[in-house]
C-alpha cells in the first residue's frame, strides 16, 4: 500500500474513532469520567487523536502530490503509533484510573513531536 493510501485511510478511520470515541465520553461515560475527575483525561485523548487524524490526512495528500518526498512515510507511522499510545492509554487510564498507563503517555507524545520534525522536513524539501 502506498504512503499516500495508508496515511488518508488511516487519517479518516482516525478520524471517525475520535469523533465517536469524543460523542460517547461526553454521554455515554459522563457520570463515570466526572467522578472520576477524569473528564478532562479523556478530551485530550480524543482532542489529540482528532488532530492526529488530519494530519495523517494532510501527510497522505502530500504523498499523493510528491510520491518521492523522502521521510513521509516515518511521519506517518509516527503519528499512527503516537496516537495508538497517546490517546489510547490516556483514555484507558481515564476509564480505568490505573495510574502506571499515565508513564507511558509521554513515550506516545514523543512519537507525535517525531511526527511533526519529520512532516517539516519532508516539507523542507519539497523545493530540492
Amino acid at each position: 500500500m502506498s504512503v499516500a493510501r495508508m496515511a488518508i485511510v488511516a487519517g479518516a478511520i482516525l478520524g471517525g474513532l475520535s469523533v465517536a470515541g469524543g460523542a460517547f465520553g461526553a454521554h455515554g461515560l459522563k457520570a463515570l469520567l466526572e467522578a472520576g475527575g477524569q473528564t478532562g483525561n479523556w478530551e485530550t485523548a480524543f482532542r489529540y487523536s482528532l488532530v492526529h487524524a488530519l494530519a495523517l490526512v494532510a501527510v497522505g495528500l502530500l504523498a499523493a502530490i510528491r510520491p518521492a518526498t523522502p521521510g513521509l512515510a516515518i511521519a506517518a507511522w509516527c503519528f499512527v503509533v503516537g496516537t495508538a499510545i497517546f490517546s489510547g492509554c490516556l483514555a484507558t487510564l481515564a476509564v480505568t484510573g490505573v495510574k502506571p498507563l499515565g508513564a507511558i503517555v509521554p513515550i506516545g507524545g514523543v512519537l507525535l513531536i517525531a511526527g511533526w520534525v519529520r512532516l517539516a522536513l519532508s516539507a523542507a524539501s519539497l523545493d530540492r
